[in-house]
């Protein structure tokens, strides 16, 4: 008798179960071949040289895919990403307003320095002071600092386009509403700059990369805006690394003014270099896994990382819908107060859903005595061999004499580098188009780490490993927020393993210059603060700065 076909495939698929519980627990090797017919699967046709580029990258993502097959993870628990179903028009009807965000410390008297070459490393503060009593104008200060970017830029190569005719402009109505007495704030008539993912009317946006390199978008980003609205003078539209990756654009690759031999990091390359150097008292940059604090180190800036939905990224480039979040590099913790008080003053922005879920608008913490805080120290960090030990130890030191307390602090057991590949899947979905068009032959860097290849491997991530890392973020996030509970900050080495973990659970950062290196580049340590308390975070490390003169020192150009 003929054996009906469902019943055939049945027992075809009970086999083939049968065989795979069988299967030995080494996983077959990753090959060209195989991964030939996976891609067919998906209508995709990588060259053999590029599919077995891939093959490293897939072999750790099915490493991290067997580990999060171990976590026990009940029915229950649901994905880190939050479906909103409102349209805009109904997101626009319920943006939360913003408002001001309190007191400042006082100043005290600022005096135009009689070289006026000085003026290159005052903080935003004060040269918002010497606006204010008109001891020099906007257009002046302006003037000022276009003349030293296009002296250093050959250097530096921090500086994709020049925004000067703009800048002269919004200086110019900078000092008319400052005699007129419409005084607009601390940043009005500051010049300042923004990563090239931000779009700026009527400039290129250029993303880094040759693909984009003639990019035109006809929008102001919201950083770009709001700044605007607070008197600040956009002069420049600053380096980032091809895609926000690194420190290689394809104009050349962003120096440390340290070390003009070495690069500046990424991908906030320019972002931090420009300040670095004294070429701009603040910048704009972004962070996804680090591309604000590491070129913070590598320039010796403070660069805040605002908690993840706090600063509206419209009208910037997404990387990771989930993980990407915008902040400023600046010379201080309280300069990096300002500048995020004029980001966050209008409050949320329906074009950004993440804006959406920030509970309270930033409000200034100075006025918080450090001895009040409770702050922890990462103690099995810490306690390793590394090369900044002594700097970061010295820290501590200097915030106990303060008459912080702190306390030793365990990060959680689960590691976040098992759901790393969160960002690069959705970085392929962001620049799917790029990859299937070939387009990505143009970019600089070809190597195994670079996006091409990260892209291409990314489309190899199955759904449900993608959804099963997101639930076990959500596991990360509770651990994370059981830890820190009681806890107003901590302190970390800035390269700690809390780079990925706080990068994923969306907690706000700061790294604050402590020193330097034998070979005399800077070195930073990091303070992370509560979710939506960088207000407490800034008090914390405005008060360090204030013991220290490490924020205050400058390369010799």
């Amino acid at each position: 008798m003929k054996t009906p076909l469902p019943t055939l495939l049945l027992g075809t698929a009970c086999f083939a179960a049968g065989a795979l519980v069988a299967r030995p627990t080494a996983p077959d090797e990753i090959t060209v071949p195989l991964l030939r017919a996976a891609q067919q699967l998906m209508g995709l046709s990588f060259t053999d040289a590029q599919l077995d580029s891939t093959r490293g990258n897939l072999s750790g993502y099915r490493a991290n895919y067997e580990a999060l097959r171990k976590l026990e993870m009940p029915n229950s628990l649901a994905p880190a990403v939050v479906f909103d179903p409102r349209p805009l028009r109904l997101r626009l009807a319920q943006v939360s307003g913003g408002g001001s965000a309190g007191r400042l410390p006082d100043t005290g008297k600022v005096k135009l320095p009689a070289n006026r070459d000085d003026l290159a490393f005052y903080t935003v503060r004060q040269l918002g002071e010497l606006l204010r009593t008109k001891q020099i104008s906007s257009e002046e200060l302006t003037t000022f600092f276009l003349a030293r970017l296009k002296k250093y830029n050959p250097k530096l190569h921090c500086v994709i386009t020049f925004t000067e005719d703009l800048a002269h402009q919004q200086a110019r109505q900078a000092d008319a509403e400052i005699k007129a007495g419409k005084y607009r704030g601390p940043l009005h008539g500051i010049p300042f700059g923004v990563k090239d993912l931000f779009s700026a009317k009527g400039y290129k946006t250029t993303w880094g990369a040759v693909p984009y390199k003639e990019q035109v978008l006809d929008e102001d980003a919201a950083v770009v805006q709001r700044l605007r609205e607070a008197g600040a003078v956009l002069c420049a539209k600053l380096t980032l690394g091809e895609l926000a990756q690194g420190d290689v654009w394809f104009g050349e690759k962003t120096r440390t003014p340290w070390d003009v031999t070495k690069g500046s990091s990424g991908s906030s390359a320019g972002s931090a270099s420009a300040v670095a150097a004294g070429l701009l008292p603040f910048a704009i940059g972004t962070e996804t896994l680090g591309s604000i604090l590491s070129p913070s180190t590598a320039c010796g800036v403070t660069g805040l990382r605002p908690t993840y939905g706090r600063v509206s990224r419209a009208g910037a480039m997404a990387l990771s819908w989930t993980m990407d979040k915008a902040g400023p590099l600046a010379r201080s913790a309280e300069d990096c107060a300002l500048v995020l008080a004029a980001l966050t003053a209008a409050g949320s922005d329906a074009r950004d859903p993440a804006t959406l879920l920030a509970p309270n608008r930033f409000e200034y913490a100075f006025g918080t005595s450090p001895k009040k805080l409770r702050v922890g120290y990462i103690k099995k960090a810490f306690d390793q061999d590394y090369p900044t030990k002594a700097n970061d130890q010295a820290v501590l030191d200097v915030l106990r004499q303060l008459g912080v307390e702190l306390v030793p602090l365990e990060m959680p057991a689960l590691s976040g580098n098992i759901m790393r590949f969160v960002l690069t899947a959705e970085g392929a979905a962001a620049f799917d188009d790029l990859t299937r068009s070939g387009r990505d032959g143009q970019m600089v860097l070809q190597n195994r780490f670079a996006w091409p290849n990260t892209f291409r491997s990314s489309r190899f991530v199955p759904a449900v490993e993608y959804i099963q890392a997101q639930r076990a973020r959500s596991l990360l996030i509770e651990q994370m927020d059981e830890k820190l509970k009681g806890f107003d900050c901590y302190i970390t080495p800035t390269f700690s393993a809390t780079l990925v973990t706080t990068n994923l659970t969306g907690h706000p950062a700061i790294a604050l210059p402590n020193g330097f290196t034998a070979a005399g580049l800077p070195t930073t340590i990091t303070f992370v603060g509560q979710l939506y308390e960088e207000g407490k975070l800034l008090a914390l490390a405005k008060a360090y700065q204030d013991a220290t003169a490490f924020d205050e020192k400058h390369p010799a150009l």
